[in-house]
């Protein structure tokens, strides 16, 4: 990777990823595009452009104004708000992927765009979850992730162009509010434990879902990037976990390092049955023989961090 351009770089993902990169790369390498500015560091410490991926003309003209090598796709509709609108989900998941392959196609750059543990579904084995396995999910983000892992594969073959993944579990960060996952539960959390003490949870107790840190992702994302490509078999959806833990569990370690919290429950039905139909547990062991994947952060770790990190953003 020379010349980056990141689609939907001032999401959850996107925020964090674009400003990584840009240390790694240097900031004028590293393009920033999303549907609207903001005043974030990502859109204003380097280059930003207007795109909404939607418009296929759009995106190759500005990958060709900066010659790009790289194209990272992360602009999506997550699962949640995918369930509220998933015909738009759709236009906007599918129609904005194709696009961002069409233009690596065309800029014979590499591509990554990101899926999600949410291509599963009720029949994929719950525990250990393996790298191939039945994928036959139940909400329209997942279809959409199932298809773009086959669809990116089909670019891979058919095509050539050098397209690579991962099978994200749920994403937990500091720096970017939620943005209308089902594990979001998971950020939501330590931002009212910080600011309130408690936290009324929208999924179940005992309730099992595979997290990451964010750190740990971007690392990831890199790594992925930066990897021999002869040595890679599963390019495109490589499983992906550092920790799996249900609002029992991530309760108790907030409350080692904020005395007195306390959780309860008011569970929403939508979100707890998108959550039930996702693995209780996955296995990465692709991802670390094929490429080396590793993390840094277990649950404790991670509470101590965004504690303390909240604490002095509040």
């Amino acid at each position: 990777m020379k010349r980056i351009l990141i689609t939907g770089a001032l999401g959850q993902i996107g925020s964090e990823l674009t400003l990584k990169l840009r240390d790694i790369y240097g900031a004028d390498n590293v393009i920033a595009t999303d549907i609207k500015k903001n005043e974030s560091e990502a859109a204003l410490s380097g280059p930003f452009e207007t795109v909404d991926v939607t418009d296929g003309n759009r995106m190759v003209e500005v990958a060709k104004k900066y010659n790009v090598d790289t194209v990272m796709h992360l602009a999506a509709l997550l699962s949640a708000t995918a369930e509220a609108k998933p015909v738009f989900a759709w236009n906007l998941n599918m129609g904005g992927l194709m696009n961002g392959l069409e233009t690596a196609r065309e800029l014979k750059a590499q591509f990554f765009t990101p899926s999600s543990i949410g291509a599963f579904g009720p029949s994929t084995p719950k525990d250990n979850t393996p790298q191939d396995t039945i994928m036959r999910p139940t909400t329209m983000y997942g279809v959409n992730k199932v298809a773009g892992e086959l669809l990116s594969d089909y670019y891979f073959h058919k095509f050539g162009v050098d397209t690579r993944g991962l099978r994200f579990p749920g994403l937990i960060s500091y720096v970017a509010l939620p943005g209308g996952g089902t594990t979001d539960y998971a950020v939501e959390i330590y931002y009212e434990a910080v600011k309130n003490g408690k936290y009324t949870s929208y999924i179940d107790k005992g309730t099992y879902m595979d997290m990451m840190y964010m750190p740990d992702a971007l690392n990831a994302i890199v790594d992925l990037m930066e990897a021999d490509s002869s040595k890679l078999i599963h390019r495109n959806a490589f499983n992906v976990t550092a920790m799996n833990f249900d609002p029992e569990e991530i309760a108790a370690s907030i409350a080692k390092f904020v005395p007195g919290f306390e959780i309860s429950y008011h569970v929403d039905p939508e979100r707890q049955k998108i959550a039930e139909s996702w693995p209780n547990s996955i296995d990465a062991t692709a991802a670390k023989e094929e490429w080396g994947f590793k993390y840094a952060f277990d649950l404790d770790k991670m509470t101590k961090d965004m504690v303390e990190k909240l604490r002095q953003k509040f």
